[in-house]
């Protein structure tokens, strides 16, 4: 069918970027140690296939993260860095997911979709409406430009983003994905398409939320012309449930955790997370490891009134070269969460969800992929399970009540099939880790 040979490099180097940032110019509010605009979620897309298929409709499970603060932001298929401010002007280095709408049995194959980069420049009309204008450019710098009418509304437990955007897309852009001419050399002129729609919150309790939302696009009529197109026009939408600060506190409230830096090493193993939790891990016969430093940014120190502590973690990976693999960096941003419980003494349990990018797949990795028949996939979901002890508390030494030790798994995987912008696959890699963890 149609081959597209996604590089993400640059794109997820950029959400690395915009957390040192973050990292590098901590404001007041941090020093002050506040609770900060934070949210997970997940939602399910589904959206209807412009191409002549069999298949009319597609869907995907999507995962999202969010964060801000004024020098950075993550929401949810977005992230960037706010490059300047004045008055009502925003200028904003950004990366962003571009669905691909192809029938489900072949975003394997074809790639699935896409992390496009550029540069949004934005006027804040008033309290509510903004106005954006972008140029952005795929992996293979294909250009397009982006003018967005839009608004944030906020109304009791309501959150309500209209939007009104017009795309002016050069040709070859319009060729690769509407033509597909890497496999019909077809050529098809540049055009204007106009989408239109709205996402939506909705504060159910404390930190629960409702997500929702949909939008209606029409093809120019260049697009349009491509014989692999049947439909001018095309609808999506997203229904979920997302975890976030409360909205119905007006300001933050001080937090308790510190921020804090893990050194971890692990092992890998072809055993699922299951074996693994049941203690029946395997070990993996060409002793492939990784060394992993990750950074702990406090985001909240309750969920639901409960003493949880909610961390943003950066982190990045060293995959070491054996007999089977060369050298590989891995790059995560996850959301951690950490229960902790004071008896016999002081230990927790914490659970991570994000992204990882990984230069090159590791051997443990690719082998799994090869045997299910799976094209592999650089960018998966990220999972870290962990269990740790404070050594302080242990011994009963203040000096170390900063220190934990522990053990966590290491997972990447791509959610069942489930979700496109992973490439549409099953399985992925663990590893078996310790590590030794610093309040800072």
């Amino acid at each position: 069918m149609y081959k597209y040979n996604i590089n993400l490099k640059q794109s997820f180097f950029l959400v690395v970027l915009l957390i040192v940032a973050n990292l590098t110019y901590a404001n007041d509010e941090y020093k002050l140690g506040k609770e900060k605009e934070w949210g997970i979620a997940g939602v399910v897309r589904t959206a209807s296939i412009p191409y002549a298929t069999e298949s009319e409709t597609v869907s995907s499970f999507v995962p999202m993260m969010f964060f801000e603060n004024e020098h950075a932001f993550i929401h949810g298929m977005e992230g960037g860095l706010y490059l300047y401010q004045e008055s009502d002007w925003q200028l904003s280095a950004l990366m962003r997911l571009r669905y691909f709408d192809l029938p489900k049995e072949i975003q394997n194959s074809a790639g699935g979709d896409v992390v496009d980069t550029g540069i949004q420049a934005r006027y804040q009309i008033d309290k509510e409406w903004f106005f954006d204008s972008e140029i952005m450019v795929d992996p293979e710098f294909r250009s397009y430009m982006n003018f967005r009418l839009g608004a944030e509304i906020e109304s009791g437990d309501w959150w309500l983003n209209p939007t009104l955007e017009t795309r002016w897309k050069e040709a070859d852009f319009n060729s690769y994905y509407y033509g597909l001419s890497e496999d019909s050399n077809k050529t098809l002129g540049a055009g204007i398409d106009v989408k239109a729609g709205f996402m939506s919150r909705y504060h159910v309790t404390s930190n629960l939320y409702l997500l929702g939302g949909g939008y209606l696009s029409r093809l120019d009529n260049n697009a349009y012309s491509s014989e692999l197109i049947d439909s001018r026009w095309q609808f999506e939408y997203f229904v979920g449930v997302g975890f976030f600060t409360d909205s119905s506190t007006s300001s933050r409230k001080d937090i308790s955790n510190k921020p804090y830096l893990r050194i971890a090493h692990g092992w890998a193993t072809p055993s699922n997370i299951g074996d693994i939790i049941r203690l029946e891990s395997e070990k993996d016969e060409e002793n492939n490891q990784l060394t992993s430093v990750f950074y702990g940014l406090p985001l909240t120190d309750e969920i639901f009134s409960l003493p949880i502590d909610l961390y943003l973690t950066p982190g990045y990976v060293q995959h070491w070269q054996s007999d089977v693999q060369n050298y590989s960096s891995e790059f995560v941003v996850a959301i951690k969460a950490y229960a902790t419980i004071s008896w016999p003494t002081k230990w927790r349990f914490g659970v991570a969800e994000g992204l990882s990018y990984i230069n090159n797949v590791s051997y443990i990795e690719q082998t799994e992929m090869d045997e299910k028949g799976y094209r592999e996939s650089k960018l998966l979901n990220y999972l870290d399970f962990s269990f740790d002890v404070n050594l302080g508390d242990l011994f009963e030494q203040s000096d170390l009540d900063g220190v934990w030790v522990g053990y966590s798994i290491h997972h990447r995987s791509a959610i069942f099939e489930n979700s496109s912008q992973y490439g549409r696959i099953k399985g992925g890699s663990n590893y078996n880790t310790i590590y030794v963890q610093f309040d800072i």
